[in-house]
């Protein structure tokens, strides 16, 4: 990819975390009645995906002719991503605009669908055969614990106090598994294919995969110590997610670098 993409890192990132925040309301609705202000989740998650697609426009050449993306859902991941990424804005816009205070379960697992659906044709999106080192599921597994820890950092904002070590559970638990995932990944492909290992050079050699990883430990020890989420904590989780996204679009290594060059 070899570019920052700020307009793919923005839409992604936030959108990963509107999914996230309808996927732990499922959670917390399927773990039994809490409290908590659904109304103001919803409105949270459709704020985030509205923004991360209207960011995704200035990606376009012909941002008005964006419809055209829905074109070819018989082949194209992108037009399901299109596709998927809109019902969930649609559903989300809905049941913050309904104004209920608890939300709809028919409503919650629809968007959950549809959210799994959008993080699903993201991950096959930008998983290209020209990109070797992540021609694979590595994205959509990127993707999945962005959601799971955003949405819950995010979530914690609106949960009832009886919810909260429950998001705290599962915010460390994708911590601790993104740590490792982003950690091995990168040193795993330093002994694959040619492009592969440039691609695990160039990860390992990005001030910003460093700055990522740093933000997802302190939010890790943050939690240790304290044993709940901050207030504050989600945005720091956002910001290393974001500094993760920058560096997947702008240093994996497609293999149109060594067209004319010996390996």
């Amino acid at each position: 990819m070899q570019s920052m993409e700020l307009p793919l890192v923005l839409f992604t990132v936030l959108s990963q975390a509107a999914i996230g925040l309808v996927l732990m309301n499922a959670v917390r609705l399927h773990a039994g009645p809490g409290g908590g202000n659904d109304r103001k989740e919803w409105t949270l998650a459709a704020a985030l995906m509205g923004v991360g697609i209207a960011a995704s426009l200035f990606h376009l050449g012909h941002p008005l002719e964006s419809y055209r993306a829905l074109a070819h859902l018989e082949k194209a991941w992108l037009s399901r991503e299109v596709l998927a990424a809109g019902i969930f804005f649609a559903l989300a816009a809905l049941a913050a605009f309904t104004g209920r205070e608890k939300g709809s379960p028919v409503l919650v697992w629809a968007a959950v669908l549809a959210g799994l659906s959008a993080l699903l044709a993201s991950g096959m999106t930008y998983a290209p055969p020209a990109l070797p080192a992540v021609n694979n599921a590595l994205p959509t597994v990127f993707f999945l614990i962005s959601a799971v820890v955003l949405g819950a950092g995010f979530a914690s904002w609106f949960a009832a106090t009886g919810s909260q070590p429950l998001l705290a559970r599962i915010l460390v638990t994708a911590l601790v598994v993104g740590l490792v995932v982003r950690l091995t990944v990168p040193c795993a492909w330093l002994s694959g294919s040619e492009i592969m290992r440039q691609t695990g050079m160039a990860w390992l050699g990005a001030p910003l995969y460093w700055a990522h990883i740093a933000l997802m430990a302190a939010c890790l020890g943050v939690l240790w110590k304290k044993r709940t989420i901050p207030v504050w904590l989600p945005i720091l989780a956002l910001a290393g997610e974001l500094a993760g996204r920058a560096v997947f679009f702008s240093e994996t290594i497609h293999t149109a670098v060594n067209i004319g060059a010996p390996y």
